[in-house]
């Protein structure tokens, strides 16, 4: 697992499929609230005059000279759920990003966030 610090250091960077396909560029890093460790990156990707964000986990992603390899397939992360560049995700929508990479979830004990961006 990489240490926030470390990942938010990748923002900008191309983020790649297993199969070297570019994605995006990676736009932000979410923690996970309980354990404060990177659990989600945001991907640029659209058109010039369309961007958007979806939403990728950073579970077994690695980087290389200038990428962050994810282990989910480009067509898999382009249909994620997504927010606009100015965007922020509303906590109701935490749940069917879980959702879309058969992922389980759950929020806080008082039903806080389980994810925040750093």
């Amino acid at each position: 697992m990489f240490e926030a610090a470390d990942i938010r250091e990748w923002r900008g960077h191309d983020v790649v499929d297993a199969q070297d396909h570019k994605i995006g560029e990676l736009e932000a890093v979410y923690v996970d609230t309980g354990t404060d460790l990177p659990s989600f990156g945001t991907v640029k990707v659209g058109m010039p005059t369309r961007h958007r964000l979806v939403f990728v986990p950073l579970d077994r992603a690695r980087v290389g000279p200038g990428y962050l390899k994810v282990c989910y397939g480009k067509k898999q992360v382009k249909d994620a759920p997504s927010i606009g560049t100015d965007g922020e995700l509303p906590a109701s929508e935490e749940e069917a990003i879980f959702k879309h990479y058969g992922l389980a979830y759950q929020p806080g004990a008082r039903g806080e966030r389980r994810l925040a961006r750093r």
